[in-house]
C-alpha cells in the first residue's frame, strides 16, 4: 500500500454531515422491535437495498461472506434463502451457526446478528421459492455442472434450459431451495457519531428474554 492510497483511504467521508440521535435507554423490550423501527428508518432515507445483508459463515475451508437479502424479521428469528448445496448452506447444515451484518451509511448505522441456524419446512421454502419473480427462480434453477464456467454459452444454455422448466412448470421448486432462519443468541446495534463516541448497544439472549446491554464505543 502506498502513501498516497493511504491518505486517500483517510480522507474519504463516512457519514453524512447530520446523523440521527439513538439514546439506548428508550429502545424496545426485543431486538426485533428496534431493528424494523432502524429498517422503516433506513427505508424512508432512501438507503438502496436497506434489506441487504452480509452473511458470514464458516466451514472446514474457512470463513466466508456473501451478500444476499433479508425475508423475514420477527420472534423466529432472521429468515435467509439460499439453496442447501451452495457453500453457505452447506456451511450453516455443518456448523449449525452464522452472522448477519446489515449497514445503513445514510444513517451511520449497522446491525450485528449472531446466532444458531435452523432450517425453514419444505413448505416455507416453497412459498419462499414461488414468490420469486420467473427469472430469478429460472436463475436459481441452472444446473451447475462444474464449479468453474467454460463461458459465456455455456451459461446462456443452461439458463434457456432453466427458463423453458419454469415455463413448463410455474410451481416447480427445486429440492436443495432452503429458508433459513439465524436465531440470535446477541442482536449489537451501533450509531456512529461525528465525534467517535458511538454508541453501541447489545440484545443478549438470557433465561427466554432479552437483556439490554451497552458496549463500550
Amino acid at each position: 500500500m502506498t502513501d498516497e492510497l493511504r491518505a486517500r483511504l483517510r480522507a474519504l467521508p463516512s457519514f453524512p454531515a447530520e446523523l440521527p440521535a439513538f439514546d439506548p435507554a428508550g429502545a424496545p423490550p426485543t431486538p426485533e422491535e428496534l431493528f424494523l423501527a432502524w429498517l422503516d428508518e433506513a427505508v424512508a432515507a432512501g438507503v438502496l437495498a436497506p434489506h441487504a445483508a452480509t452473511l458470514a459463515t464458516v466451514d472446514a475451508t474457512g470463513p466466508s461472506a456473501r451478500v444476499l437479502v433479508l425475508k423475514d424479521v420477527g420472534p423466529e428469528g432472521w429468515a435467509i434463502a439460499t439453496p442447501a448445496d451452495s457453500r453457505p448452506g452447506e456451511a450453516m447444515t455443518a456448523s449449525g451457526a452464522a452472522a448477519l451484518g446489515f449497514f445503513w451509511p445514510a444513517l451511520g448505522r449497522q446491525v450485528r446478528v449472531e446466532g444458531e441456524v435452523r432450517r425453514a419446512d419444505d413448505a416455507d421454502a416453497a412459498a419462499d421459492f414461488g414468490a420469486r419473480p420467473a427469472d430469478a427462480r429460472a436463475t436459481a434453477l441452472v444446473g451447475r455442472p462444474a464449479p468453474t464456467l467454460s463461458g459465456d454459452a455455456e451459461y446462456a444454455a443452461a439458463r434457456a434450459d432453466a427458463f423453458a422448466r419454469v415455463e413448463r412448470d410455474p410451481d416447480l421448486v427445486p429440492d436443495s431451495w432452503a429458508l433459513w432462519w439465524v436465531v440470535p443468541s446477541t442482536v449489537e446495534f451501533w450509531q456512529a457519531v461525528h465525534d467517535r463516541a458511538h454508541v453501541r448497544l447489545r440484545y443478549r439472549r438470557h433465561e427466554g428474554s432479552w437483556a439490554r446491554e451497552r458496549l463500550w464505543p
